[in-house]
């Protein structure tokens, strides 16, 4: 049998299935072996909303989407070259995001007319058989038969082995794109090494599935990626709540502070509280408290204790913590609140993605009460963003809020990790002694930042008092004097204010410093965004694009960058929030595209709109 070889320079593949099959497994198996080729990659996990959904059902497809390019990568792509289908509902799902003429791998055993009814199919219709996959290559297997025909040997249930199916698929797969096995190999060997017949049984699984895929006559082509042209270094396959763990442990290092999180579970945050329990040697302290206030008070305490408090929520925590959050701003202590969002209102998508906490992050408390924020904006940024965080959130004793979201917490791409020596110091002081102007501790006393002091309680003479009653300027003494009030809200809002003079101004990402548009984003959208101005600019369209981390204070030059430009659009996963504060601040007409739906906005879809808008 005659082979060819073909080399491709982009691809995206689609894994779907039922929540039991093991398409997110799958998928970042793929990713990984993806990664140590040193080929750019961007991915999207796609959860269903319930633990464990009917089998079968349109709401129980689970989702992975891998980006992979000989080029640079942006985001996971809009449609797929490749789909796998594991049943009925994970193609009747998924066929709307399929290149025509694109390739579909099928489980026919997942077509059964049990399979068809649940995904609501119309009695008597296949999709296989109907014909409605004419303009698209058609690749049927019955993995679940030959699956259960590579086990026979084992002595395990039927239910057991079909759990291999997707090894089955993996194993077809890398053989397809001319792939080496060893690092899945190894992966379930670590994580099997104590159970031999489950190891020894999807290794089996995905050898089988190489072995099909390169034994039949039904497959002569195998395709090639090159590697991508990188920035040398050495890199690492890393979801946005891993870099956030790690950006938190080098911010502790760095700084000499022990961290403190307390945390309340929640999608789809609870990751990061997962990864940083793992890391105690790095004097890292985890506490799962039994609910969303008990979790941010105990951070609190940890950071009037010295240490840096921690705390990770959703939108549905980051309402309960509102109070406490005041609480922090009136100590004037650090403390870090990281906010990954998810769809709302209440429990709304808790498995799917949205940016719409950022005016929440803004307004969302009682009184005049003013936070920074700072957003990031792909998964590897995450570590930049909280360390940034942190280094403000210390320096300026304030609490800080961190927006992450579902997109970026849960997808991946290529990091080059930094080395401890090139990451920017952290500096902390602690006050131990009076200076030569005072005759006792005074501990809202401010240096030229309007920042106070920063005691720890035990010190002999630097005793204080705390709480969330008013204080009185400098003395810290309770106060319900009104010009004390409104003099120390003033303070408040102008120490926040003053972290624009120490922060970096606003640059842009891309394209002119003058032109006809500005396509001006924040959090996930970056890749949406950067692709579609990438493209554009190519074709020769007069347009820029800036991305912003620190959205408050925002940088002291953006809005001077804003007026360069006769068109703003604002693209957001949200129904238009950033576009808010910018008119606001800015007195711009700025326009938006909004998208809440729970995924990602697309390059095609943004190339559209700017196109239409430039036409206007």
């Amino acid at each position: 049998m005659i082979r060819k070889e073909e080399v491709l320079q982009d691809v995206v593949i689609k894994f779907a299935g039922d929540s039991g099959d093991g398409m997110q497994l799958t998928g970042s198996q793929f990713t990984n072996n993806t990664a140590l080729l040193g080929v750019d990659l961007a991915t999207f996990p796609d959860f269903p909303a319930e633990i464990r959904a009917p089998i079968g059902t349109l709401p129980g497809v689970s989702g992975f989407q891998l980006h992979f390019s000989t080029g640079k990568v942006y985001t996971p792509g809009d449609d797929c070259d490749v789909l796998v289908a594991m049943n009925a509902a994970a193609l009747k799902v998924n066929m709307k995001n399929l290149k025509k003429g694109g390739r579909v791998i099928v489980n026919t055993d997942g077509f059964d007319a049990k399979n068809l009814r649940l995904a609501a199919y119309v009695d008597g219709v296949n999709p296989l058989e109907d014909g409605s996959l004419d303009n698209y290559e058609v690749i049927k297997m019955d993995v679940t038969k030959m699956t259960r025909e590579a086990l026979k040997d084992f002595e395990m249930g039927t239910k057991e082995k079909d759990r291999a199916k997707n090894m089955f698929v993996l194993g077809f797969l890398y053989w397809m794109y001319n792939r080496n096995m060893d690092n899945t190999i190894t992966f379930l060997t670590e994580k099997f090494g104590k159970k031999d017949t489950i190891l020894q049984s999807n290794i089996r699984a995905l050898q089988a599935g190489y072995n099909y895929a390169d034994t039949t006559e039904t497959f002569t082509t195998r395709y090639t990626v090159e590697k991508s042209k990188m920035i040398p270094g050495k890199y690492r396959s890393i979801m946005g709540n891993q870099a956030l763990s790690y950006g938190l442990i080098a911010a502790g290092k760095k700084s000499g502070l022990s961290i403190f999180l307390g945390s309340y579970p929640i999608t789809p945050a609870s990751d990061i509280l997962h990864e940083l329990s793992k890391h105690k040697s790095f004097g890292i302290r985890t506490f799962q408290a039994e609910d969303e206030i008990a979790a941010i008070t105990s951070s609190i305490g940890a950071s009037y204790g010295g240490l840096l408090g921690v705390t990770t929520t959703s939108g549905p925590g980051m309402a309960l913590k509102a109070e406490a959050m005041g609480l922090a701003v009136m100590l004037e202590i650090p403390l870090l609140i990281i906010n990954v969002q998810r769809g709302g209102p209440s429990t709304g998508l808790p498995t799917k993605t949205e940016q719409s906490d950022l005016l929440q992050a803004y307004y969302g408390r009682n009184g005049e009460c003013p936070m920074p924020v700072i957003a990031a904006s792909t998964p590897s940024d995450c570590f930049d963003a909280v360390y940034e965080a942190v280094r403000i959130s210390v320096q300026h004793m304030t609490p800080v809020i961190l927006l992450s979201d579902g997109y970026i917490a849960n997808g991946s791409e290529p990091w080059k990790f930094p080395q401890t020596d090139d990451l920017p110091e952290i500096a902390v002081s602690f006050k131990k002694e009076l200076g030569a102007w005072e005759d006792k501790f005074m501990p809202y006393y401010r240096d030229e930042k309007l920042v106070r002091p920063w005691a720890i309680p035990g010190t002999p003479g630097f005793e204080h008092r705390v709480g969330g009653i008013e204080k009185q300027n400098i003395t810290g003494n309770v106060s319900y004097d009104p010009d004390n009030h409104q003099l120390m809200v003033k303070i408040r809002e102008e120490k926040v204010d003053k972290i624009a003079n120490y922060i970096p101004e606003q640059k842009l990402d891309s394209g002119p410093e003058k032109g006809k548009m500005l396509v001006l984003g924040w959090g996930s959208t970056y890749g949406a965004i950067k692709s579609a101005v990438k493209e554009l600019q190519e074709h020769d369209f007069d347009i820029a694009h800036a991305h912003i981390r620190y959205m408050r204070p925002f940088p002291r030059n953006l809005g001077d960058i804003i007026k360069n430009y006769n068109k703003v659009l604002i693209p957001e996963l949200n129904n238009g929030q950033l576009i808010k504060i910018i008119r606001d601040k800015y007195l711009v007409d700025a326009k938006g595209y909004n998208k809440i739906m729970g995924i990602p906005i697309t390059k095609g879809e943004l190339i559209e709109t700017i196109k239409k808008m430039w036409n206007e």
